[in-house]
């Protein structure tokens, strides 16, 4: 009965976004604020139905429902609770409830917390979010059911993918929809300014909140993904170039173009029709994600392989979407004013070089990612395109943007002073060359340009706190001064430096695990040792062990300095009982920033086995950097500047004139 509650409540979800997509608008061109009134309430009671459904399909999975045939074919009894609760989004149609409910969540988001804007704006928003609410419930219904029966139910289940049974998979598929979903608000945003055709600074203000928050979500979920491969599937790496990586990395880069661009809009009311059109173009590429993922044109661990049906579905919703938001660009653009002018050099100067490098980088990784596709649909022809593309191509643009990023606060606004933001980061790029140089000789050497890259990360790191440091004016007052005035900084500015300081992280990880890592594959047996990252790994011999629904056998080594014995680590390689289906379990062991991989092969004739050792060094810092930048985009959250949107348009006529003159006593 609970799930045909949840089935009934999915459906009922439909009727209601109907009515929230079509009568806010018109009330919104009537100057109704009855109609009006539907789009808050209504977002709000969607998000309820859809809650309700999403919570009866995990029950279905909590309490093995095998006479669902979702739960069949993705849970099993014996799977641990936590695999059975995330195996809920571990599929094709648990992922899209996954999806719809985030999407409706940030519905009721803005009409909770978008009280403040103005009635038409909400309405037409709110309006927007429900289009896109209607399409993926027709999705769902239409094409991928998850409240479907079996009858007569079987007695047991099929079991997740077992690549999937891992914490990991609990945290990143939610992480990741809230920055995919969450940049649905400001393509609403965009659309419904678009069908007003007003966009000002105050607009801006009210999407900066928005698109901070889907980007800090979009990295905190591409970050977890990127340690959930790395761990999990046992091959060592942490970024593959995958496509489907790509579909998830292309909004980061348009969102992080956003984000800046909104900055620059906020403040100096400029780049108006450049900042409506990131935000097309961003939740564009989130919905491009969905397709490549959903369609089955792909081919990856990441990818839900579907039917054609579902991938042509969804292929027209990107193209009436997509198509017809550009479209409505296209019609109002010439009619919206250009904005402010400013000169080359100046914080807005360095904004757009910023924008147009993330621009280009992602154009690049869009290219990369599908052309193979259209190749092969249109010639037949099967290529791949992989790292050294990728690696050559974004690399090559990454490097000035990365050497602008620490200048571009120390600008003013409007006309910057080149020279002098170029003489406050002299310190700073002298010391990140002489660290850089320290760490490039502890490693023994290694390519030449791995120092460049070294000092590059330190300078991000070290150039993020330079913009705090003279605007609290150290150096120039007294220390006690000073840091009063630093406590006194704007949370935005500490966020701000916290992104910037978490990205130089990553580059220092990136560079050092590239260019200093060793990998040893070896055949092992018991007693035998083998050197790794100036340590000694003693194999200890093999252990078979049972699992709640799987079998493995697993290796022991001894991690040994100087003779003396510092950690030890296991390393597996499981069978899972339904599936039959084998997987290898990396054995980890970390030492402050690096770490030692240890991964299992095949066994061999003789007794022995294959095993893989890699030694990466700071490889932590790739996954600590992601974690700053997170940190950094909530504390900007928490800056009331950016919680507090411009007062309504009602409320301010609703305020009694002050007069002109006090009257007599």
């Amino acid at each position: 009965m609970i799930v045909e509650i949840g089935h009934y409540a999915l459906v009922l979800a439909l009727a209601i976004a109907l009515i929230v997509s079509i009568a806010p608008v018109v009330g919104a061109r009537r100057n109704d604020a009855a109609l009006m009134a539907l789009a808050p309430s209504g977002s709000i009671i969607l998000f309820g139905m859809v809650t309700l459904s999403f919570l009866a399909l995990t029950w279905a999975y909590a309490v093995s429902d095998f006479s669902v045939r979702n739960v069949w074919e993705n849970s099993h009894s014996l799977m641990p609770m936590v695999y059975k609760l995330s195996g809920v989004w571990g599929n094709h149609e648990g992922s899209m409830m996954l999806w719809l409910l985030i999407l409706t969540l940030f519905s009721a988001l803005v009409a909770f917390f978008g009280r403040n804007l103005p009635e038409t704006l909400r309405a037409n928003v709110l309006a927007v979010q429900a289009w896109v609410t209607v399409a993926f419930l027709l999705f769902i219904l239409l094409t991928s059911n998850p409240f479907i029966r079996l009858m007569p139910a079987p007695a047991e289940g099929q079991d997740l993918n077992p690549v999937l049974q891992d914490p990991g998979l609990a945290v990143h598929p939610p992480l990741l929809y809230l920055g995919y979903v969450g940049f649905s608000v400001c393509f609403s945003f965009a659309v419904a300014a678009l069908i007003e055709g007003r966009i000002d600074a105050a607009w801006a203000r009210w999407v900066r909140p928005w698109t901070l928050a889907a980007w800090t979500f979009l990295t905190a979920g591409i970050a977890m993904g990127s340690y959930w491969a790395y761990y999990e599937l046992g091959w060592g790496g942490w970024w593959f170039w995958d496509p489907v990586e790509n579909a998830s990395f292309m909004p980061w880069l348009a969102g992080t173009a956003l984000l800046h661009s909104a900055l620059v809009m906020e403040k100096r009311e400029a780049l108006k029709i450049w900042t409506v059109l990131l935000a097309i173009i961003t939740f564009s590429l989130s919905l491009l994600g969905t397709f490549l993922v959903r369609s089955g044109v792909l081919t990856s661990v990441h990818a839900f392989a579907t039917d054609p049906t579902r991938g042509t579905f969804i292929l027209a919703i990107l193209s009436i979407f997509v198509g017809g938001a550009f479209a409505l660009f296209a019609w109002r653009a010439p009619q919206l004013k250009s904005g402010g002018i400013f000169a080359p050099i100046s914080r807005e100067g360095a904004l757009v070089l910023n924008n147009l490098i993330l621009t280009v980088s992602t154009a690049t990784v869009l290219t990369g990612t599908l052309y193979p596709l259209v190749l092969e649909t249109l010639t037949g022809e099967k290529i791949s395109v992989g790292a050294p593309f990728f690696n050559l191509t974004f690399g090559l643009l990454m490097i000035p943007l990365l050497l602008i990023v620490p200048m571009g606060p120390l600008l003013a606004w409007k006309r910057g002073d080149l020279l002098g933001a170029m003489q406050r980061l002299y310190l700073v790029a002298g010391l990140a060359l002489v660290v850089g140089l320290g760490i490039y000789y502890v490693e023994n050497g290694g390519p030449v340009l791995a120092f460049l890259g070294l000092a590059l990360g330190i300078y991000l790191i070290l150039g993020s706190l330079v913009d705090l440091w003279y605007r609290a004016n150290f150096g120039k007052l007294a220390f006690s001064i000073a840091l009063a005035r630093l406590k006194g900084l704007p949370r935005s500015a500490f966020g701000t430096a916290l992104a910037h300081m978490g990205l130089g992280v990553t580059v220092l990880g990136i560079v050092a695990v590239t260019a200093f890592e060793t990998e040893h594959v070896l055949e092992m047996k018991q007693g035998m040792t083998a050197d790794a990252g100036g340590y000694t790994l003693v194999f200890d011999g093999m252990k078979e062990a049972v699992g709640p629904n799987f079998t493995e056998e697993r290796a022991h080594f001894t991690i040994s300095k100087a003779g003396v014995a510092v950690a030890d680590v296991w390393s597996s390689k499981r069978i899972y009982t339904a599936r039959r289906m084998p997987t290898t379990e990396a054995g980890i062991v970390s030492f402050g920033l690096s770490q030692l991989y240890v991964s299992l092969g095949d066994p061999m004739a003789d007794g022995g086995i294959v095993v893989r050792i890699w030694w990466k060094p700071f490889i932590l810092c790739i996954w600590l950097g992601g974690l700053i930048m997170m940190i950094g985009g909530f504390v900007s959250l928490s800056d009331r500047r950016l919680r507090v949107g411009a007062p309504s348009r009602r409320a301010k006529a609703a305020k009694p004139a002050k007069p002109a003159m006090e009257p007599a006593q």
